[in-house]
Parts: C-alpha cells; structure tokens; sequence
C-alpha cells in the first residue's frame, strides 16, 4: 500500500493544482506549476520506483462508474516503469516552467494553463494506473483532449490551431482503433478487466489475436509517432509551447508504446512471430525516415519532432526483435531486445525533453528558433549551449553519454538474428540493422548541425545578437537532465536490471542474469561457471568489489561453450579511463607550454577584409548533401513568390523555397485526399436541379437494391 499511498497524494496534489489556479494571481501561476508541479511529481516517481523494484504489484478500488462498473487502478512493474519515467520528466518540466512561462504574461491565460496542466498529468497517470477497458479508454480520453489544449494553447495563431486540429482528428480516430480492440478482448473474455482478459489471452484464436495487434498498433502507433500515422508530430511540435512538446516526446509518446506492450505483450502473450516482424519493420522505416527529415528541417522544434520519430521507431524495433525472439524460443535474446527497447524509451525521454527545454530558451531568449538565423550562440549563452551540447550527444549515441548504451544493446540484439532458422526472418533482421546503422550516421549529421549551426560560429541575424542567457529556474532542471543522461550512460548494470525486473512477465527471462554477470557474488553462489568468473576476474572484472554495490559493472552476454562471450561492453570503467585520458592530455599540454610564450593573433580569413554572417555556413547548406542523395525520397516541392514591379513590366525579385512533403503524405495522404476530393466533385455535380435526374437517381437506387435482393 505505500505505493498507492504515494500515487494518493500526487492525485491530491494535482487536485490542489486545479483548484487553486483560478484564485491564485496570473504572475504566480508559474510559480504554482512549478511548487505543486515538483511535488506531485515527486510523488508519482515514488509509487513508480518502488513498483519498479519491488517488483510487486498494488490493487486499488475507487468506486462505481456511472455504468455500474468498478474503477479499479493497478501499479504493476510494467507501468512502474512508465509512473517513473512520467514522473521524472514532469517534476523537470514543473520547474523549468517557472521561468519559461513569464514569456506568456499578458497575453494568454496562465490560470488556464496551469488547470489544464494539472489535468493532464493526472490523466496520464490514471491511463497508466487503469486495470479494466473503461478506465483505461476514458482515461486515454481526457488525455488526449488535454494533449490537444495545451497544444493549441497559443490559440491566435492560425496554424496553431490547424496543427491541434489535426492531432486531435489523427488522435481520436486511433482511439477508436483501440477501443475496439480492447472491447473485442473484453468480449472474448466476458469481462472489462485486465486481469480477466489476461487469463483469457493464451486461449485466442489466431485470427483474433492479428485483429487485435492490427487495431491496437494501428491505434496507438498514432500517439507513439509511428509510421504511416505520424503526420501529427512534426506539425503540433511548432505549434506547442517548448515545455508541453518536451511532455508530448518525454511523456505522451511513451504512452503509445506502453498501449502496444500492455495489449499485445501483457493481455494477449505473444505466440506468433509474425506481429514481431511487423513491429521490427514499422520501427525500422520510422526510425530512417524521422531522421531523414530531421536532418532537412531548419526549424529546431520540427527537427527535434522528426527526432522523436526516429526514437520512438528505434525502441518499436528493439520492441519487434523481442516479440520475434520470444515466440521462437529464445527468451534470453527476447529479454535483452525487450530491456534494449525500455531502456531506449527512458533514454529518450530524458534526453528530448532537455533539447525541447533548449529549444525553448534559444527561442524565448535569442527571439529565433530558425537555425539559419542563428549562431555564436555559445558566447551569449554558454549553460544553455553545454546543455544542449549534452543532450545532442546522447540523442547521437556517443559515448559515453546515455543514448549510446541502449542503442548499443538494440544493435547486438539485431545481430543475434543468426540463432534463428528462417530466412525470411534473417532478411528482415538484417533490413532493420541496416536502416538502424544508417539512421545513426544521419543522426549524428543532424545533431551535428543542430549545435553547430546553433550555438558555433557568428551570429547570423540582430536576433541572435541580442541573445542572453536563461534564469537558473530554467537552467537547474537541464543541467539536472543532462546529468542524468551522463549517469544513465556509464552506469547500465543498475539500469538493466531495474528494468529487466519489470519485462520479466512479458520476456519471460531475466534481463540481469543475461546482461550483468554477477562478478560480486559477495559469497552467494553464482550461476555462472567458475573458470569463467576466474577468467574474467583475470581481466580486472572484479575491480571496485568492495565499493560498488549490486553485480559489477560488466554488461556481458554469455554464449555457449564454443562461444562463451557474444558480446561486452563496460562503460563505467570507460569513462573512468576518458577522464584520466582527458585530464592526462591536458595536464601534459600544460605542461609543455607553460615555459613558452604563446602569440595569439587574428586568424587568418583568406584575404578577406571583412567576415559577414551571410557569408558563413548555413544550416541549409550543411544538409542539402543528404538532400541530394536521398532527393528520390525527399522529392522537394519548389514553391516561386514572384514580386514585380508597377504595370508588371519587370521582376524586382523572385523568391525561391523549397517544401519537403512527408514520404507518407505524398504516397498515401495526399491520395486519399485527391481521391476523396473527387468524389466529393463527382457527387457536387450531381445536385444541378434538375428533377428528371433525381428522378432517375431514386428508379436506379431502388433497381439496385431490387438486384441485390434477388442474388440473395
């Protein structure tokens, strides 16, 4: 019950949130977000954790429905992990908006913003804490509605509100593929409750079980961001002020991932490959094509959206190689692809939700988020700029920063596709490592330009210029993200084995016994041969016995005898060494320079008297390479804006831009949109007035029908 306690005064604290928002004064709202914010937050990191390690799972009964049913909430390990994550990513997000929505004084409602705040975080934390279809759908509703009015809440903007528009039409129609997925199990079963349904999964049908994957990714692949039904994201990322798109990628991104694995890997355990190799695919393609487009756009917010793309199609990758894994017999494969893809979420969600907090301030505090216009940046605001720094690297998987351990073990679980017999599923294996390498390389390019285009060189417009630094109630909750990308990196041995704890129901293999050998038994008995521990001890393995709790800090998967190490990794001791390297390295440079007198004069321009901005590099001219090479995807739409001068007898001025329509608008959207277009054409034609026609519109109707009936 000390989880439920907790999970009780976060609830009481949003409620105290609500109601205080409308009495409290307008300048003190953000100062409410950011105290009851923190707290509630807090709260809900408390209930996740200790579901997380505890590894029990806590049942509570609020009462009756208005249906007559009873509203019952679960804190199992597997939303444990999403309560923390949610938790986490809140608590950072209530502090940094202290400061980040004074920008919004005196032009919009921040009583409004704070109720609907409020509101969304308790929603969000009843959709993870539902343990019967009704809950779940009405809390998955408030959600979404909350989702699309803090999205829109710079209302006055016209593409702000097309933008809410469409996440919330795109939004409800995957809630109505989820909701009859979830009603078709509680059919099946003959009860609402998750506990039922799940004691009824093992014994669906086959047919069944691919309606209810189909229906359920289909629907919440839309909040999760997957391909083909992730038109949302880029668009409603812009339209969001920068801490509700750090909780839209930190947070509401997780949830659709969560609907997928809590129904097609909890209620439903998976007994075919086949929704596995869709899974593996689907993340795949989404994972290139968000990056493809993030490495194209200019605007910091919609490149950090496409970014989430990519995320979220690497951790539904990671996701589909466990399911494949799991159903042919190899659980151990199966924990580490499922712990490679939790881990890639909770990475995701720090980290993105940092880069979302410096996008905001680059936009609050230099006036401009187009990183054409930007630069130089690093001088007018050096924390932001580290930050940010931090948050690009672990978004590109360097090591030794957070992004690279999960995305490390995604890759090795990949690899491990040479212990399955088909070949049909190696090929599709090792399409999705190929696009998972590529989709690497681009990211560093992309987050390569983002800093550099940013935050180095000379400032490219008055804007940039006149840029300063954040208050320090917005800089302490990105440096406090940014450490815990640096911890989340060089420490996966406790990592892995918290979340292994969690996917241990739906993997059915422990994640720490085949990832973290336990090298410091401390005297226990050990599950792993003794020459092999003696080997490796031999190696150093045993290094920090008497100082560093739990199993070591070896990250280890273990073969068989003529294989005995598949793959290693040690990131802690890594680091250790990339310090004293560093360090190292610049004592001696010191060292030898210190005697000598060192001349610093202007560099050398090439002759040119004078540097301007607009002879620097752009962010534009920095990817138009890889428009160049993938153009047969990107398919660019030039689009003229011609002005002329008085009789229009001459051309003053011709501007050029270029569009990047979506690969799936272009194949599939854009269609349908045509096709539907000219039906509505065809039909507009058909109301001309003319009674003979409608006469003969209602005799044809009646003789098909008359047809039909007597085929039947």
């Amino acid at each position: 019950m000390i989880a439920m306690a907790w999970t009780g005064a976060f609830f009481a604290l949003c409620a105290l949130g609500m109601l205080l928002a409308p009495f409290v004064p307008q300048r003190r709202n953000p100062l409410l977000v950011a105290i009851a914010g923190a707290l509630a937050s807090a709260c809900l990191c408390v209930a996740g954790a200790y579901a997380l390690l505890s590894g029990r799972t806590v049942d509570t009964t609020l009462g009756l429905s208005p249906l007559g049913s009873t509203i019952r909430f679960s804190l199992d390990p597997l939303s444990g992990v999403f309560v923390l994550i949610t938790g986490i990513v809140f608590l950072a997000t209530s502090v940094f908006s202290a400061g980040y929505l004074q920008r919004y004084l005196d032009h919009y409602s921040l009583k409004v913003f704070t109720v609907l705040y409020f509101g969304l975080l308790a929603a969000i934390a009843a959709v993870l804490l539902a343990s019967d279809v009704l809950s779940f759908l009405v809390a998955w509703e408030l959600m979404s509605i909350g989702c699309y009015l803090l999205v829109n809440f710079e209302h006055r903007r016209d593409e702000n509100i097309r933008a809410g528009y469409l996440m919330l039409a795109m939004g409800e129609a995957g809630t109505l593929a989820a909701a009859v997925a979830l009603l078709l199990l509680a059919n099946a079963a003959g009860s609402l409750g998750f506990e039922a349904i799940r004691m009824n999964g093992t014994r669906l049908a086959d047919g069944l079980r691919w309606t209810v994957f189909v229906l359920s990714v289909a629907g919440f692949g839309v909040k999760a961001g997957l391909v083909p039904v992730n038109s949302w994201l880029p668009r409603a990322h812009p339209a969001a002020p920068a801490n509700v798109s750090a909780l839209l990628s930190g947070v509401i991104l997780n949830l659709g991932i969560y609907g997928i694995v809590r129904v097609n890997l909890d209620l439903v355990p998976p007994r075919l490959a086949g929704p596995g190799i869709v899974l593996l695919l689907v993340g795949a393609i989404s994972a290139f094509l968000g990056i493809l487009y993030a490495v194209t756009a200019n605007d910091m917010k919609t490149l950090l959206a496409h970014s989430s793309i990519e995320n979220m199609g690497i951790a539904t990758t990671a996701l589909g190689a466990g399911v494949v894994f799991a159903t042919t017999g190899h659980q151990a494969l199966a924990a580490i692809a499922l712990v490679a893809a939790f881990y890639q979420l909770a990475n995701h969600s720090v980290y993105k939700a940092l880069l979302f907090f410096g996008a905001g301030t680059v936009d609050a505090y230099a006036g401009t988020r187009d990183l054409d216009h930007l630069g130089g940046l690093i001088h007018r605001m050096p924390w932001t700029a580290l930050f940010f720094l931090i948050g690009s690297l672990s978004i590109a998987a360097i090591y030794p920063f957070s992004g690279f351990s999960s995305e490390w073990l995604t890759l090795q679980a990949l690899l491990r596709s040479a212990e399955l017999s088909s070949n049909l599923v190696k090929t599709a294996f090792a399409f999705a490592g190929v696009a998972l390498a590529l989709t690497a390389a681009l990211a560093v390019t992309c987050f390569v330009k983002a800093f550099a285009m940013g935050f180095l060189g000379m400032p490219r417009s008055p804007a940039a210029e006149e840029a300063r630094e954040a208050p320090r109630s917005m800089l302490a909750p990105m440096g406090a993200l940014a450490a815990l990308c640096v911890l989340l990196g060089i420490l996966p041995t406790f990592v892995i084995p918290a979340l292994g704890g969690a996917l241990k129901s739906v993997g059915g293999a422990s994640a720490a016994h085949t990832l973290v050998p336990p090298f410091f038994s401390h005297g226990r008995p050990s599950a792993l041969p003794a020459k092999f521990i003696a080997d490796f001890h031999d190696l150093g393995a045993q290094v920090g016995q008497d100082i560093v709790p739990g199993r070591g800090l070896v990250v280890l998967h273990r073969g068989g005898a003529d294989n005995p190490v598949v793959f290693a990794m040690a990131t802690s001791y890594g680091f250790v060494v990339l310090i004293l390297l560093l360090g190292g390295t610049a004592f001696v440079v010191r060292r030898l320079t210190a005697a000598r007198r060192v001349m610093r004069e202007e560099q050398w321009d090439g002759g040119v008297h004078q540097l301007l901005p607009e002879m620097t590099y752009t962010a534009t001219g920095f990817s138009n390479p890889v428009r160049v090479i993938f153009d047969a995807i990107l398919r660019p739409r030039t689009v003229e804006d011609t002005q002329e001068t008085v009789a229009q007898h001459f051309r003053v001025a011709i501007v050029r831009t270029r569009e990047h329509p979506h690969l799936v608008d272009r194949l599939v959207l854009d269609v349908l949109t045509a096709w539907m277009a000219g039906a509505a054409g065809l039909l507009a034609r058909m109301h001309h007035g003319k009674l003979n026609a409608y006469v003969a519109y209602v005799l044809g109707t009646l003789v098909l029908f008359l047809g039909i009936a007597a085929l039947r």
